[in-house]
């Protein structure tokens, strides 16, 4: 890990590139009911304030500390692409 503020970027970039998917397939299905791709979108914006809100942390173990967040979003991520697919 380079350092706090790249991960702060990584998290910010992943997270705002799902809402943007989101959006988009909004607009490209306006005849769809959107309660589902909402519930996507407030689910990306906890994430990212529960992220952000370890990444501020204090730890004993920073390494290993920033690891498991990098795994985590990685891991949120992958699950919200999944719902997105699953909303056509």
């Amino acid at each position: 890990m380079a350092n706090v503020r790249d991960l702060k970027k990584d998290i910010n970039y992943v997270l705002g590139d799902i809402i943007e998917e989101v959006y988009i397939w909004e607009f490209e299905n306006t005849d769809k009911d959107t309660k589902k791709s909402e519930a996507i979108i407030d689910e990306a914006i906890s994430t990212f304030d529960a992220l952000i809100e370890k990444v501020n942390a204090k730890t004993e173990n920073p390494k290993t500390h920033f690891k498991s967040i990098k795994q985590e979003l990685e891991d949120k991520g992958n699950e919200l692409l999944e719902k997105i697919k699953k909303l056509s």
